[in-house]
């Protein structure tokens, strides 16, 4: 039973419980800078001056780039969910995350050897265009595994994805045996998750792709409605379903290729968010889709706050802390799971 019988309304909370923990998440840092002084620092009103470049420079970016990671993790997710019919489909578990992160680190090690033709045409964006091109890869991969005549075996998926991230890990632990001490650093942020290095250009390099994502799933929304009475039913009613498990596809890798681009794989977003969202608006993607977006950057910037508060005055990589909300979480659906079907 879903809290708010108004989806439209549910939405609005969401949005503004976002916007406050954005700023109360703009208040903490080295510099304590109060919520008030904040708002007044956003717009270069503060009458200090190192508030203003704090905030405008440092924390700014920081929140916006946390709201689309968080945002792109969890629409992708409740699109995965919809496309595999399988509530536990997740970026992170079933190893497109991993893909993406594989395919960057595969970049930052050896850009500058065996991958210099590449990193020289591409140029800045090689990291993010690697990340989407191993967050597609995989995403084929999984559904091509999954799925046999138009139904997703859930064993199969968990188990696939289980494979892909043993070999994606092993895969970057190769890579971080033959890696420099400045390398090395890059790839402990890849595979833990963070937003420490925030900057302007983040945003601009993930938020394209990012919110092309969260524009164009929308329209998919009734066809991922269609899909829970199965892909022949929705044939029939008279969606087109090759047309659109492509398009789903293809924008589900490159949201998260994007935000893996940039923080580096969280895990559980695209796992939580939805089902939360389901709890509170009800199982129609016209709201889970829009509805993921907010709790995933809720999601998110609460994690990247708490990251920063638990051991500060140094800072937890944010996928620890997500890590520690999703597994327990990710437990319980399977309980629920395990006593819905009588084991």
């Amino acid at each position: 039973m879903r809290v708010f019988k108004c989806a439209p309304c549910g939405l609005s909370v969401l949005l503004v419980v976002m916007l406050l923990i954005a700023v109360l998440s703009m208040t903490i840092g080295a510099i304590q800078i109060g919520w008030l002084d904040v708002l007044l620092a956003l717009f270069g009103l503060s009458d200090n001056a190192q508030w203003n470049w704090v905030v405008q420079e440092i924390r700014l970016p920081r929140v916006i780039l946390g709201v689309l990671v968080g945002a792109g993790l969890a629409v992708a997710g409740a699109a995965m969910q919809g496309l595999f019919r399988n509530p536990l489909a997740d970026p992170g578990l079933v190893g497109v995350s991993t893909g993406a992160a594989l395919a960057a680190v595969s970049v930052i090690v050896l850009g500058s050897t065996y991958l210099a033709g590449w990193t020289a045409m591409t140029g800045y964006y090689a990291v993010p265009i690697a990340a989407f091109l191993g967050g597609l890869a995989v995403t084929w991969l999984i559904y091509q595994i999954a799925t046999k005549d138009g139904r997703t075996d859930v064993a199969l998926m968990l188990l696939a994805g289980i494979a892909i991230n043993a070999i994606a890990g092993a895969a970057t632990g190769v890579l971080t045996y033959y890696s420099t001490d400045e390398a090395l650093r890059s790839l402990t942020f890849w595979t833990m998750g963070s937003l420490a290095s925030a900057t302007w250009t983040d945003v601009l390099v993930s938020g394209i792709p990012i919110l092309l994502a969260l524009v164009l799933l929308p329209f998919f929304a009734l066809t991922l409605n269609a899909f829970l009475m199965g892909e022949r039913v929705s044939e029939h009613i008279g969606f087109n379903i090759k047309l659109a498990k492509r398009a789903i596809i293809v924008l589900t890798a490159l949201s998260v290729g994007a935000a893996v681009a940039v923080s580096g794989v969280i895990a559980f977003v695209g796992l939580v968010a939805p089902h939360l969202v389901r709890m509170l608006l009800g199982p129609d993607h016209r709201w889970v889709l829009p509805g993921s977006a907010l709790m995933g950057a809720i999601l998110v910037i609460l994690s990247d706050s708490i990251a920063r508060i638990l051991v500060a005055p140094a800072e937890l990589p944010i996928g620890l802390v997500m890590a520690a909300i999703g597994g327990p979480f990710f437990l319980a659906l399977l309980l629920q799971r395990r006593n819905r079907v009588g084991f």
